[in-house]
């Protein structure tokens, strides 16, 4: 049973007249975070390199940050999360949300661990 989709995008802020130009203008949302992802991977700003934020480069928030702005877009437009019941959004996005921050978190603890380790020569760099 098919069912018309909703035909914009950002809470209603850019609507679109069709299901194609739809897809075109979140693939062009994406492909503009995309390039701003690596711009800023290219030049890496002093600021953003040396800037420090919960033991992390800020620059590395921002790809961080910019990742899950296109994975929140991916799974909302393209695989028609927006249709669905909330019940089954909440499952979907909250697990992704815990299990998201999990993963940031251990890669944090981990890598302070190691980095604590080389600094204080605990283990030579081999590499």
């Amino acid at each position: 049973m098919a069912h018309e989709h909703k035909l914009e995008i950002f809470r209603g802020a850019w609507k679109f007249k069709s299901n194609v130009s739809k897809i075109w203008g979140v693939f062009t949302f994406l492909c503009i975070v995309t390039a701003i992802e690596v711009v800023l991977g290219i030049i890496k700003p002093e600021m953003l390199t040396e800037t420090r934020f919960l033991a992390m480069k800020l620059l590395n928030w921002i790809f961080i940050i910019l990742t899950l702005v296109k994975a929140y877009y991916i799974t909302w437009d393209f695989m028609h999360m927006r249709d669905e019941t909330s019940s089954l959004r909440r499952a979907v996005v909250w697990t992704a949300v815990f299990l998201i921050c999990y993963l940031i978190l251990i890669l944090l603890i981990e890598g302070d661990y190691i980095y604590e380790v080389y600094k204080n020569n605990y283990v030579k760099f081999d590499f």
